[in-house]
């Protein structure tokens, strides 16, 4: 029969993260049914008779509150369990189950607790907190920890140590020291992956000969990274779990007891969710589990939760301005400053500094389904709008579609996707959204593309992918599809080519081809690389004469093994293009591909190439080294004479040209890294 709801257990027996991710993807790839509940032991800590805090499982939590956000219609919630689980508990953790009402609770011997955001009270007692000596700050060279390490110089460090990557090498990081330095403090710019334990251990070990131990850190460092939940690969969460966590349990494991301060920078998206950001939230989880843990075992520990920062941290750009939009706008670095040193003064355990406009994010974190964890906050006013829920009745779509013309239904739902699309992006009335324009073009990215998603299978009732702005990118093509989907109706050759995007320029690119490595000999197949996020590094190929046994002994010497490789680069057809098998030995291997892929340019875009013998069509060619010429070199006799129109790079405009019969400029500009973008910007030109 069909799936009620799942209940896992996997974390009970230890699984993490990755687990916990491997079966959201896998329930969601068999398209079971029913909502799913994830179950923990020691995610989160109800109070002082708790036992210490797993910051494993607290990742996990972290996970599922962006699966809450993602996929909301088949997210039941988290319930974390006691060590030792009685009848009593049993009956309670069916009781949570069976209402559905609370997504976030923690079953205990002395009742069921709920998760709640309150306000950091500010009638405690404030002990003034002071640093001194050694401060330590990881990723201290990047924009939040640059300003860290300014502010623990004004509170009384004198010696900052500043990690990194790159060390001296990051950008800024002199000038950091020089002004720490002016201010009174000393300074070690250290180049150490404070994930490398072994690397972290020396760094602390030079510390402390010179008498000057770390006596409080501040672990600023991280990466951000969106990917949608079902196209997360496995390869990728442990990159983005590795500078926070891994760096985070090396500082907890290295670092002696009896620390001043021991603070983590955690995040927002740890918090509440972050769609399209389930590693990220998960690593900033597992930071508020460690502290909490640290908490429980007597020591210090303060873990802060960022909204972002302005000019600074890690959203940039238009990801401030949505962010903005939904009621997160960035925060002055002084007032975050200010801020962390409010959190030290009251001893927090754990806090969130955001600048937050409460009644906008209530109604955009609550837009797809209903969530109490805002209920203590009264400006938040936590309304749902639209939520997915009993009362939402997707279907009433489909009805009223029933009753309507085709060209009445495409009307219909495409004010809908405009109006969706303009609540998402902060509009204030649909006109703002183009129907003809794509979503990328208008500020779409991966994670309000999952919003707009969510939004539309809460309107219709339909069950639709995360890739579905991508897959249908104008609110045109969008609504056509909606139309398919609801009606049963395919879209046909004139809906199709009604969805195309259309553009303000004139000028439109309407053919590609190309080779690329990977095996990429198509638009097609590059697409399929980069939406599957595989390598396209490969072993050295075998028809070009290169020893592959390189000898490894010679000292301090390596060798690489792999390269980005153009495989049938040989298989060139010269016949077709009317060339000599001699001048075809000639030609430099990038001649010849570009005869092919010109070829298969001008057939993508509907245009037989022959037909255009004598016509005024133009080559524009962006190229740089050749390296062909020094291998044929040698032999003469083989290559008769071709050999400097063969490899001459300005010949490679005119080797299309004269092939193809254009009668067109042909130009080959060189301005290295950027011929190719100079190339295509003088074709245009030339178009004008």
């Amino acid at each position: 029969g069909e799936v009620a709801g799942v209940v896992s257990l996997l974390s009970l027996s230890g699984a993490g993260v990755g687990e916990a991710l491997a079966a959201v993807q896998g329930l969601g790839d068999c398209a079971v049914g029913g909502r799913v509940w994830w179950v923990t032991r020691g995610a989160v800590s109800v109070g002082r008779s708790d036992a210490s805090v797993d910051p494993v499982a607290a990742a996990v939590w972290g996970l599922g509150r962006v699966v809450a956000l993602e996929d909301p219609r088949r997210w039941g919630g988290l319930v974390d369990l006691p060590e030792a689980v009685d009848t009593r508990t049993v009956r309670r953790l069916c009781g949570v189950l069976a209402s559905g009402v609370e997504d976030q609770v923690a079953v205990r011997s002395s009742g069921v607790f709920v998760r709640r955001l309150v306000r950091a009270a500010d009638d405690v007692v404030r002990r003034g907190f002071r640093l001194s000596g050694t401060v330590l700050v990881t990723g201290g060279t990047g924009a939040l920890g640059s300003r860290v390490a300014e502010w623990a110089v004004q509170s009384g460090a004198g010696h900052v140590v500043l990690t990194s990557r790159q060390g001296e090498r990051a950008p800024g990081a002199v000038e950091l020291a020089e002004r720490l330095r002016a201010a009174g403090a000393r300074v070690t710019v250290a180049a150490c992956d404070v994930a490398d334990r072994a690397a972290l251990a020396a760094l602390l070990d030079d510390l402390t000969p010179q008498g000057d131990p770390a006596r409080a850190v501040v672990h600023a460092a991280g990466a951000p990274h969106s990917t949608p939940l079902p196209d997360i690969t496995p390869d990728e969460l442990p990159h983005v779990l590795r500078a926070k966590v891994d760096g985070a349990a090396h500082l907890d494991e290295l670092l002696p007891d009896g620390l001043d301060a021991f603070v983590v920078f955690s995040s927002i998206a740890g918090v509440w969710g972050s769609a399209g950001q389930a590693g990220y939230a998960a690593a900033n989880a597992y930071l508020d589990g460690l502290v909490a843990r640290r908490r429980a075992r007597g020591h210090a520990g303060t873990a802060v939760a960022w909204g972002p920062w302005a000019g600074a941290g890690m959203a940039h750009g238009e990801q401030q301005e949505q962010l903005a939009r939904r009621g997160l706008p960035a925060m002055a670095p002084d007032l975050a400053v200010t801020a962390l040193q409010g959190a030290l003064d009251r001893d927090d355990t754990a806090v969130v500094v955001a600048d937050v406009t409460w009644d906008r994010f209530a109604a955009s974190f609550t837009a797809m389904r209903p969530s109490p964890l805002l209920d203590e906050i009264p400006e938040a006013r936590p309304e749902p709008a639209g939520a997915v829920n009993e009362a939402t009745d997707g279907g009433q779509t489909g009805r009223r579609l029933a009753g309507m013309t085709p060209a009445e239904q495409d009307g219909y739902l495409l004010d809908l996707v405009r109006a969706q699309a303009a609540a998402v992006l902060g509009h204030a009335t649909p006109d703002a959204v183009p129907a003809d324009r794509a979503f990328q073009q208008q500020g779409f990215d991966s994670l309000t593309a999952v919003e707009l998603r969510n939004r539309l299978t809460a309107e219709t009732g339909l069950t639709l992918p995360t890739t579905l702005v991508f897959d249908h990118p104008t609110p045109l093509a969008l609504a056509a599809h909606l139309r398919a989907e609801l009606t049963g109706t395919p879209v046909g050759p004139q809906a199709r080519e009604r969805v195309a995007t259309v553009d303000d320029d004139p000028i439109v690119i309407v053919g590609m081809a190309c080779r690329l490595p990977g095996g990429v000999d198509t638009t097609d197949q590059l697409w399929d690389l980069l939406a599957t996020g595989r390598d396209g590094i490969s072993d050295f190929p075998l028809d070009r004469g290169w020893d592959s046994f390189l000898d490894g002994r010679l000292s301090d010497t390596s060798f690489p093994r792999q390269g980005g490789f153009v495989y049938d680069a040989g298989a060139f057809d010269a016949e077709f293009f009317g060339i000599s098998p001699r001048e075809a030995l000639a030609m430099d291997p990038q001649q010849r591909l570009l005869l092919e892929v010109s070829w298969e340019a001008v057939e993508s875009a509907g245009v037989d190439p022959s037909r255009l013998k004598g016509e005024r069509v133009g080559v524009f060619a962006g190229a740089s080294f050749q390296g062909y010429a020094s291998t044929a070199m040698g032999r003469d006799q083989e290559v008769g004479g071709h050999l400097l129109t063969g490899n001459a790079t300005s010949v490679l405009s005119g080797r299309v040209a004269y092939s193809f019969g254009f009668e067109g400029p042909a130009v080959t500009v060189d301005t290295a890294c950027s011929s190719s973008l100079v190339a295509l910007h003088l074709a245009a030109q030339s178009l004008r």
